[in-house]
């Protein structure tokens, strides 16, 4: 009797596997690494088990370092078992040439490197004469595994995918291999052995740092004063920063600022005009709108959980793909789109049932319950082309919560980020947040303050994260004011300041910079071939840094 052959890329996932098909293939038995039945056979990878031999001479030998023996250009490249997993290849090589398996299906992680480890392992075992098939899971839900294994695709289809994962392996190994060999022998060109790598991803990320350090230590500060005053009107104080009107760039004057005061005596008598004298109040008021941010992608949840959370791009990626494998409660992590499918919106429709439907516990909050029921009885779910949209979507979706309701007990970083996801989910269905945006100088004779500011009037999506009309948040937020009302200046200060050199990378910011890099490109045409694809992916870039 026939079998096909399930490979994984992780063992959790096999075992995942192994309880939902039993609906499809009948009950599995377990043996060592893997389980079977009458119909198919299901066993996984431990992540990479192949990887591209390092080069040798004609008579086997290491290649040896040094400009002499470079640049090598294999004409073939060669596979070799990683050691450390080599029992595992063995286990899976066996199975794969049984017999009675006709059919071997792909269970990897869908995308470009689960692609690989698959293609690898084909490889290495030499299988040319079965039938090969793609489970292409979007997220690791009962359901979306059903989905996947009743909608196999074809190999043919896959091919493309196969092809740029090895074209990525082989550029990897050349630009690695012969950039660090030669780096290392122009290091080591005086004495000792100095290896300096050089990667494909690696090598511009700290070209990006190197030149920001560049900057900063060829930076030469200079000094100037700010004066700031503190105002009363009726409704309570604001503060204020005096500004020159009319102010123009000056070529010649790089740090030249419109609040910027270049002596301490001209600052000193403004500070003497103003303290303690009435002013007048000019406002401006202008109605606006804010809508949702977008859905995530791995790249800007990273980003936003590194400054809200302080956690690091590798943790969060770690916690993600946590909620992804071991929790099931959130889509595939490792995403670079922002974007649904557009037949996506009746498995909107059913998770936000399921949401209003829960019963609330520490993991999820009643609150939560109602947001959810509020989009479904409003109908907010529509064909937005900002959140459903094909064109958008390459390999994945954006991060986004599955029906599965939390039984509690998760770990507090893993639920931090779970409840952000979850949040940005609901909120990109929520109307936009309008405020009232005030633009406000304060005239004192000669001399302006000027007060930039915001009220919030409607919170729309902003009250999925507990916002209130009227009440402040804290930051650029205005007591109100009427235009032409009189105001003292009660306290009036001359600050002293400094000129910075930028600031050098965050975590965050270097996230950015790798998503955008053809920014910093001065070719127009190689600018525009870099506009969609940053350095990496957004599941290796926090390796690199």
């Amino acid at each position: 009797m026939s079998k096909t052959l399930i490979i994984a890329e992780k063992p959790s996932v096999a075992t995942d596997l192994s309880r939902v098909l039993a609906k499809e293939l009948g009950k599995f038995e377990k043996k060592k690494d893997y389980f079977e039945n009458d119909k198919a056979i299901i066993s996984s990878a431990i992540g990479h088990l192949v990887e591209l031999k390092m080069p040798t001479t004609a008579d086997g030998k290491k290649l040896p370092w040094g400009f002499n023996h470079l640049p090598h250009i294999p004409d073939r490249f060669e596979l070799q078992p990683i050691e450390r997993n080599e029992s595992r290849l063995k286990l899976l090589i066996r199975l794969m040439k049984k017999k009675e398996v006709t059919e071997i299906i792909n269970a990897c992680d869908a995308g470009r490197e689960g692609e690989l480890i698959f293609r690898y392992l084909i490889d290495m075992a030499g299988v040319k004469d079965k039938k090969i098939k793609r489970l292409w899971m979007q997220s690791m839900t009962n359901q979306s595994i059903l989905d996947a294994y009743q909608k196999l695709r074809d190999d043919s289809e896959m091919l493309p995918l196969a092809d740029a994962a090895i074209c990525r392996s082989e550029s990897d190994w050349l630009i690695g291999l012969n950039g660090t060999r030669a780096l290392t022998a122009y290091n080591s060109r005086n004495g000792g052995f100095n290896v300096t790598t050089a990667g494909r991803v690696q090598t511009p990320t700290l070209a990006i740092l190197a030149e920001r350090e560049v900057e900063i230590r060829n930076f030469v500060p200079e000094g100037y004063f700010e004066v700031h005053g503190d105002f009363k009107v009726e409704a309570g104080n604001y503060a204020g920063r005096w500004f020159r009107e009319g102010f123009k760039i000056d070529p010649e004057k790089e740090h030249g600022r419109a609040e910027r005061i270049w002596t301490v005596e001209e600052a000193n008598a403004i500070r003497e005009r103003c303290e303690g004298k009435e002013g007048i109040v000019e406002e401006v008021k202008k109605p606006s709108k804010q809508a949702a941010p977008q859905l995530y992608d791995l790249t800007s949840l990273q980003r936003e959980a590194g400054s809200r959370f302080g956690f690091s791009a590798k943790r969060t990626l770690q916690l993600a793909q946590a909620l992804y494998d071991r929790y099931k409660l959130l889509t595939y992590p490792r995403t670079d789109s922002r974007y649904l499918p557009e037949d996506y919106i009746k498995t909107v429709e059913e998770h936000m049932g399921e949401f209003e439907r829960a019963k609330p516990n520490a993991a999820f909050p009643k609150e939560i319950c109602g947001f959810a029921g509020n989009i479904l009885k409003n109908k907010r779910i529509t064909n937005s082309k900002r959140i459903f949209n094909n064109a958008k979507i390459s390999d994945h979706f954006a991060i986004i919560p599955t029906g599965k309701i939390p039984a509690g007990g998760l770990e507090e970083p893993a639920q931090k980020l779970y409840d952000h996801v979850l949040r940005r989910f609901l909120a990109v269905f929520y109307p936009a947040a309008e405020f009232e945006n005030t633009n406000r100088i304060t005239r004192i004779g000669q001399d302006a303050f000027k007060t930039d500011g915001k009220i919030l009037i409607v919170p729309g999506w902003l009250e999925v994260y507990g916002r209130k009309p009227g009440v402040p948040d804290g930051k650029d937020e205005l007591v109100p004011a009427k235009d032409g009302e009189k105001s003292l200046a009660v306290a009036v200060e001359v600050q002293e300041k400094v000129t910075k050199p930028p600031a050098r990378y965050s975590e965050s910011t270097i996230l950015s910079a790798m998503e955008t890099p053809g920014k910093r490109v001065d070719d127009d045409e190689l600018r525009e071939a870099m506009s969609e694809r940053g350095m990496g992916t957004p599941a290796t870039r926090a390796a690199t840094i």
